[in-house]
């Protein structure tokens, strides 16, 4: 069978030859404060830098997964309030999760269509220690590309660092770190790996902050973890076995230019697809804001209870929509480990079931 769902979605099949590995070479009894394990996260760190394009003076932590890095970002660097721009489930679930630390915290909502305007957005003020977006919505299938992440950055207030949750497209598309403080993302969705495990990667701006207020009331205070991973350490037992899967398997895949390439193709095709020949049509439909890595569809309630009833009959399971738009759409998840061969059986699925 394979897999559309956008998290926890399909994993590179290299991963079942992984897990064998890591259960021969002791990695699920390996003490997390050894020698081993040291070297291991520190070839982690370095595979990412160079993979992935960050920058060697950023610095990289790992968490349980992105719901974690929000509640991080709020007790470590938000001292007052944050300021979030949203248009979709995931953004607004992290400023409900803000603003509950922080009250004092503001929200935005744009639309899924709608290119926000970062030179007018009210509510943020020089009191605003983070401004949050969401580079790859996946509830909504839209993406912010590369200007609007740079107008902003350009146009943060003076004590302002910028935090980006990239959770459906780092290790999907090639991200500029430099122009973010803050960026995180679960491993489940374009890493193609199993959950359990995210990836947050800060700025030497967003570290000063992090040594400046020295927040450590919490097991995951930044200002520990930042200490212990001085020395490729955490502040509590990791997930040994994810991080030696992220090793892996960051090792074996090519540089992110390859991988970005081949999915902003892949993504253009079903788009050109399914923009004219299916009863379908794409969620979103300014081309401008489109995401990359997931792929949304829309229908009426019964036709989308229909085209995943037969996908799946046809061992295609096909994502279903999220939050408000659950019952009238459908998301496609293109990230990197699924094969081209899968995509190629969905195509002809819509083509002879629905077009």
């Amino acid at each position: 069978m394979y897999t559309f769902n956008p998290g926890p979605s399909q994993v590179y099949p290299q991963v079942r030859q992984y897990l064998q590995d890591a259960f021969d070479e002791g990695w699920l009894s390996a003490p997390h404060r050894g020698e081993k394990f040291v070297q291991m996260m520190r070839l982690t760190v370095q595979e990412l830098k160079t993979k992935l394009n960050i920058p060697q003076d950023y610095t990289i932590f790992f968490l349980s997964s992105a719901t974690e890095c929000w509640q991080v970002l709020a007790q470590s660097l938000t001292p007052t309030k944050s300021f979030h721009l949203y248009n979709g489930a995931f953004g607004q679930k992290w400023y409900e999760n803000a603003r509950a630390l922080r009250p004092a915290s503001v929200g935005q909502k744009f639309g899924i269509d709608e290119v926000p305007d970062t030179d007018r957005l009210p509510g943020l003020d020089e009191q605003t220690d983070l401004v949050c977006i969401t580079q790859n919505e996946t509830s909504t299938a839209t993406q912010l590309r590369d200007g609007v992440i740079l107008n902003l950055y350009n146009r943060l207030p003076a004590k302002a660092l910028l935090a980006v949750d990239a959770t459906s497209s780092m290790a999907g598309v090639q991200l500029k770190f430099i122009k973010g403080d803050i960026w995180y993302a679960s491993v489940q969705k374009c890493f193609g790996l199993p959950a359990g495990l995210s990836v947050m990667v800060l700025s030497p701006r967003a570290i000063e902050r992090v040594r400046r207020l020295n927040e450590r009331s919490h097991y995951n205070s930044l200002a520990d973890q930042y200490e212990k991973m001085l020395n490729f350490q955490t502040t509590h037992t990791p997930n040994v076995l994810g991080l030696y899967l992220l090793n892996r398997s960051l090792h074996d895949n090519p540089p992110i230019k390859t991988i970005h390439q081949h999915v902003v193709e892949r993504a253009t095709k079903l788009y050109d697809y399914f923009d004219q020949a299916t009863q379908l049509r794409p969620l979103v439909s300014n081309p401008e804001t489109r995401s990359y890595t997931v792929i949304g569809l829309q229908a009426a309630p019964a036709l989308i209870e229909e085209v995943r009833r037969r996908a799946l009959a046809q061992d295609l399971f096909i994502g279903s929509g999220y939050g408000e738009l659950k019952a009238t759409s459908l998301r496609i998840a293109n990230f990197p480990a699924i094969p081209d061969a899968a995509f190629e059986q969905l195509v002809q699925f819509f083509a002879k079931e629905f077009s």
